[in-house]
This record gives structure tokens, sequence and C-alpha cells, in this order.
């Protein structure tokens, strides 16, 4: 029998041979629990309430067969099962439903949630536990769109617009034959905050619509390779410097059923964007850019007569302005909006009355306002999100960090914040139909998910809904810290974060990967959950590689004048700081400076093949994922507001164009593609093979058929298999 004391010292003996045994830290990752798409990666997402919303001022979710839901500080209740659901479906004559679906809330202020099973669109009752309404679907209709205030559901059939009335009645509103007309779609390229083609008066009396002629466009060949003989699948897609497609916008009348067309004039080619209805359902206003997308103007036209009313103020900038969010009325005062711009620098909300006459400008510091939420009851308060750091009262500055919830008082022009945190720290709020509560769910690089109920006026937390435990609990996790590195121009503070490899040993140098993006609209080191780590990056430190993201000059949320750096020479600055990264990680004693790697996609598939070629002694191995390579083959609207045409940036364009750099090429690279990417096009990759084949240079390729723009779905972990075999044989 072993003594007391012999045992005492084998279990010290023990904990020391496996330190992490001793903590419980002893399982490792595979790429399924780590990748989207993977078999067991759910296990390892932070918990979540599912379909967490507003219905009036009751919070619900979906738990199991049930859907709960509460008040303020009422104890969460039962509101309905799947069996209760069936039992009013059964009485209305129609086919049960397995599982509980997916609910949307189609009124702000009634308890009747709407879903879609078999397709038909029902609008259910959960307090009388009835059907009250059915939409009977076919396939091939798309891009729905309910309006409350008549029942009428707006959606399209192929290029065409219809509407459905709460009878089933089907009304054409577009019966357009010619090939390259499209109505009722989001238009310009989902750019300029466009994510629909619709769009409802505030009473329901009309429609608003775009109209799309893509006719002139070329058509891009993709080919299908599953049929019997590969078909071809042509797709418009307006090139840089080509000819783009041209809108206009119609105003459909349910009375008359007669559409009238707004007047918008020339020139043709311009992008009408941000459409708003005005409250008395009179006028349209749309922010009208031209094609050189350095001028703005915001006009209004009747919706009864489609001329142009007034053009009411104009927005330029040297680079590009670029506007994202429509007009906002206040409740109380049709005779005033909101409008949102970066022109002192930062996104910021702006008081104008119908005239366009400048009332205030009612928040402003060097932080961006990210989302309007909406109002308080009474229309005297308006709550949105922010980059305005909360530690410091006046907010000053914000480095996008931190994300919280503020209330503006709109007569007094004060402004505080209701959600609270450290420097660091993501709040994502809803708010309640009465605009009494807030839903805040709440991460810090510590907390993997948090959601409370806030008074949205006093921002007290009336209760908590959950408090997620660690995913990750009991496996191997690297070490992440951030920091803050000096931009190439000496000055600019840059957010960077370091994954280090599992059980490192000291005095033992490790391969590197720069993980880049680098573009507009992306923000990559956040102030969330391990502060925004992808679950990639875990699996390559738990396999010995030291993973580095920074957000360079170019990235999103940090105000105007740090993303337009980027302005007419894409790549350069971005890269000087990437650059700057790279010295800071050869500054480090545990990282290999001759073995340092680097992986994007798209703009960061841009980069990452760029920074292989132009710095080919700096990098050693790539993978480039869906890779611009020439800004002459991108699309129109984002790549000349960024480059401006070709014809006007010949130099910057042959500076952005890697097929002129192919022959740099030292290192491994490896490019993956989809062959029928619809946002950057087949033809980018395959135009550098043949670069490098004439440069005798001698990149890898791998290509996904049948993918889009982003390898998604079951085929993800299979990617990432391939990206993590070609580090591990080459670096």
């Amino acid at each position: 029998m072993i003594s007391k004391i012999n045992l005492l010292r084998l279990c010290c003996l023990f904990a020391l041979l496996n330190p992490f045994c001793m903590m419980g830290q002893t399982k490792t990752f595979t790429l399924h629990d780590l990748i989207p798409g993977g078999k067991t990666q759910y296990r390892f997402i932070p918990q979540n309430l599912r379909g967490l919303q507003w219905c009036g001022d009751t919070f619900i979710y979906t738990k199991g067969d049930s859907l709960m839901g509460g008040e303020s500080t009422k104890p969460v209740r039962l509101l309905f099962t799947c069996q209760q659901l069936n039992d009013a479906l059964t009485a209305a004559g129609y086919p049960t439903v397995g599982s509980l679906p997916a609910f949307s809330v189609p009124y702000k202020d009634r308890p009747v949630l709407a879903f879609t099973a078999k397709q038909v669109r029902f609008h259910y009752d959960y307090r009388t536990n009835q059907i009250l309404g059915s939409y009977k679907l076919k396939k091939g209709w798309e891009n729905y769109d309910f309006c409350p205030a008549n029942g009428y559901l707006a959606f399209t059939e192929g290029n065409n617009l219809r509407i459905l009335s709460p009878e089933n009645q089907l009304k054409a509103v577009t019966e357009e034959t010619a090939a390259g007309i499209v109505c009722g779609k989001s238009v310009h390229q989902n750019e300029f905050g466009i994510y629909k083609g619709t769009f409802w008066s505030p009473k329901g009396s009309a429609l608003a619509f775009y109209r799309m002629d893509e006719s002139m466009v070329t058509d891009y060949p993709f080919v299908n390779i599953t049929t019997r003989g590969a078909t071809a699948e042509p797709h418009k897609y307006p090139m840089a410097g080509m000819k783009s497609h041209e809108v206009t916008v119609g105003v459909y009348q349910l009375a008359t059923g007669k559409t009238i067309w707004l007047k918008t004039g020339l020139p043709k080619e311009k992008y009408l964007t941000n459409i708003a209805w005005s409250p008395d359902e009179k006028s349209i206003y749309i922010a009208e850019l031209n094609r050189e997308q350095n001028e703005m103007h915001l006009v209004r036209y009747s919706a009864e007569t489609g001329e142009k009313e007034a053009d009411l103020f104009t927005e330029t900038d040297e680079h590009y302005v670029e506007p994202q969010h429509p007009v906002l009325f206040l409740p109380d005062n049709p005779e005033q909006f909101i409008w949102q711009s970066r022109r002192d620098g930062y996104n910021h909300l702006y008081l104008y009355n119908t005239k366009g006459e400048l009332l205030k400008q009612l928040t402003q510091g060097k932080w961006e306002v990210l989302d309007v939420l909406g109002f308080d009851e009474k229309g005297k308060a308006l709550y949105f999100s922010s980059t305005a750091p909360s530690q410091v009262s006046s907010f000053d500055y914000g480095d996008a960090l931190y994300v919280g919830t503020s209330r503006l008082d709109l007569r007094r022009g004060k402004c505080y914040e209701v959600t609270s945190g450290g420097l660091q720290g993501v709040h994502s709020t809803q708010l309640s139909a009465s605009g009494k509560y807030l839903l805040d769910t709440y991460s810090t690089p510590d907390v993997p998910r948090e959601i409370n109920v806030l008074d949205a006026q006093k921002g007290e937390t009336l209760r908590t809904l959950l408090t997620a435990k660690d995913p990750y609990a009991g496996y191997a996790m690297p070490e992440i810290t951030v920091g803050t590195l000096k931009a190439a121009d000496g000055t600019t503070d840059l957010n960077y974060r370091l994954v280090k490899p599992i059980n490192m040993e000291a005095g033992k140098k490790y391969p590197t990967i720069v993980y880049v993006y680098g573009g507009p609209h992306a923000q990559l080191v956040t102030g969330g959950w391990k502060n925004g780590v992808g679950g990639w990056d875990i699996y390559m430190a738990q396999r010995g590689y030291v993973i580095f993201t920074l957000d360079s000059r170019g990235s999103a949320n940090r105000g105007r004048d740090f993303e337009q750096v980027i302005h007419r020479q894409l790549g350069v600055n971005e890269m000087a700081d990437q650059v700057k990264g790279v010295e800071f990680l050869r500054s480090l004693p545990f990282v290999d400076g001759d073995r340092i790697g680097v992986h994007g996609w798209s703009y960061g598939g841009f980069m990452t093949t760029n920074l292989m070629c132009s710095y080919p002694d700096l990098f050693k191995v790539g993978v480039a994922g869906g890779p611009v390579i020439d800004w002459s083959n991108y699309e129109i609207m984002y790549g000349e507001r960024y480059m401006d045409r070709p014809q006007e940036n010949p130099e910057g364009y042959k500076a952005a164009n890697l097929k002129l750099k192919a022959g740099n090429l030292k290192g491994h690279l490896l490019l993956i593609h989809g062959d029928i990417d619809p946002v950057v096009v087949w033809q980018h990759s395959l135009g550098f093979l043949k670069a490098c084949v004439d440069a005798n240079t001698y990149p890898d390729y791998f290509v996904y058929p049948r993918h889009l723009h982003n390898v998604i779905g079951k085929d993800r972990p299979h990617l990432y298999e391939k990206i993590t075999r070609y580090f591990d044989d080459y670096l």
C-alpha cells in the first residue's frame, strides 16, 4: 500500500510533468471544433438565447420546443409550445411543423409573430393561439417585404415586382420582359447601405421600388460544371472604368394600380441611395451620388408627380462621400429629420429641417456613431451605438475597442451612455417598441456573453437573462494580448492582437502568421470576446504558431482620415503599416524572423499577394483567398470609390496591379478561389497565374467548385485544413 506521503509526492510529480492536467486544461481542439461549418463547432460558440428580440415590450426567445418571454422585471414565462402552435395550425387547416420555426415580429406593438413553413407565411397571435393570416408563397419568389400598415407582402418573381394582399390576391407591379431590366431588387452592388429594393410608405398607400437597367453592362461568363456539358451562366458585372447600370425609382399607388417614375434626370450613371418617405407620404428623399462619388445631393421628390421638389443640401469631399443611412424624421415633428455624415471627420448626427437648413450638430467627438436604434416613447430622446469610450465623460476619442449605447436628449443636446464597461467591450443592443427598455448583449475579452434587460433612460440593469460559460473551459488555450503600434506615418496608433503558442518553451523561436485584411468596412481587433480572435487562430496556436493581426490604416471605425489614407493608392500605406507590425514581431524573442507567413481573404487576399511580391525577403509563405489582383477588373461602386477610374488614375492602378509584380515572388504562395465568385471574379487569380507563368515564378493554386466569394458551409473545414497543411509544409 502506498503511504499518504508517497501518494502526495506522486501527485505533485504528475502535476509538474503535466501542468495543464493539474489545471484541467488537457483537451485539444480539432478544426471541426473551431471552424464554422464544422461538425462540432456549435459546442464552442458562447451560449446564446436563440431568436432573442422584442415583440412590443415583451422580450422573446426560443428554448427547445418552447417560446419564452418576459417584460422588464417580471418573471420569464412560457408563451407557447410547439404543440400549441401545431394545434393552431391544425385548427386553421394547415400541416403541422416538426419544431419551432424562426420568428419575426411584423407589427410594432401586437402579440403577433410571423413565420414561414411549407411555403406559407403565417401570422400567429400567441396570446389567443390563433393563426390570424396566411400568405401562400411559390417557389422562386424572393425579396419579401411586409407592410404592417396594410398587410400587403411585396416580393420579386424573376426580375419583376409583385404584391400579395392579405386575401392572397396577386397584383403585378411591373411586367418587364426585356433582358437586363430588374425591378424590386437591391442595386449598386449593395453599396451605400443598400440592402433591399422596395420601400413601403408609412401608411401603406404606395410602394417605392428600384428599377435597374443593366442591359448595357458587360456579362461575366460563369460556368456551371454540374450540368452534362458545362453551361454558361452570364452574370452582369460592371468593372471599373466601364459602362455602369442605370437606376430609376418608381412609385406604385395601390389605389390606382399605376406607377409614376421619379424624374431623377441626367446623368443616368449616378447612385440613388438611402431612399426614405416623408411621414405624410407626399415626398421621397434620396441621397444622389455622382459616379465619381465625391459629391452627394440630398434631393426631395414628389411621390405623386415624380417632380423634383428641392435639392436640400450638398456634401462634397476631395476623396469620396459615402452616404450609408436615409433621413430619419423626428416622431413628434415631421418638419425635422436627422442625417448622418462624416463631414467633420467622424460619422455623427445632424438635425435638419425640411427646407434643408442645418439646425445643429447633435453629436461630436473623435469617435463614430455606428447605428441609430430608435426614439424613446415621447420622441424626445434618441438611442444610438457608437465607439465613444465609456470612461471618458466628454466622449473625446474612441479607438473602436469599446462599443456602447448612448441616450441623446434632442431638446437639450445632452448625451450620456446607458451601457457601461471598461476600456474594452462590445454592447449590441435592441430597443423595445416603446423605447423604455434595451436588450443588451455584451461581451469583453474575458466575458463570452452576457444578456441583460436595461432601463433605457437610467441605464440600470433590470434583470440578467444569460451569463454564458466559457465554451473553451477544459481546453488548452493560448495567451491572447492586444496593444498598439505606431503606423508607418510615425504618429497614428494601430490596434494589434497577438496570439501566442500554447505551452511555449523558453528560448524557442516559433513560426508566425500575419492574418490580414487591411481594407475599409472591416475591423479585426475588437474589444469583444477574446478580442475578436478567430477559431483558426486558436487552432494554429495549438499547433505551435504565433498569430498576429494588425488593423492598419484604411480599416473601419476610426474616422474618415484614418480610412481615406488609402485613396488612389490601394495597398501602399496598408502594407507599410503591416511591415511595421512585422518589425515589432521580429523584436520579440519567441518569434522566428526567418519564418513569417501571411494569410488573408478578399482585400486580405490582395494584401497577402501584394506583401509576398512587394516584400519577398520578409514573408516566406502566404495563402491568399479570393484575392483582388488587378483593380481594373473589380466592380465600379467599390473600386472607383477608392481608386477613381483607371483612366483618371493610371499610375495608382499600375502600382496596385499584382500581375506586374508576379516576377518578384520568391516564397511559397497558395492562391484559393471559388469558381463562381461574383465579388472578386475568377479572372483575378487566373490572371495572376498567367503572369507568374510568363515571369517563371511558381505559385500554388486551389479552386473550390461552385463556391461564391467565401467558402462556407460544410466545405469550410476542408478549406482550413488545406490552409493549415500549406503552412505546416512550408513554414
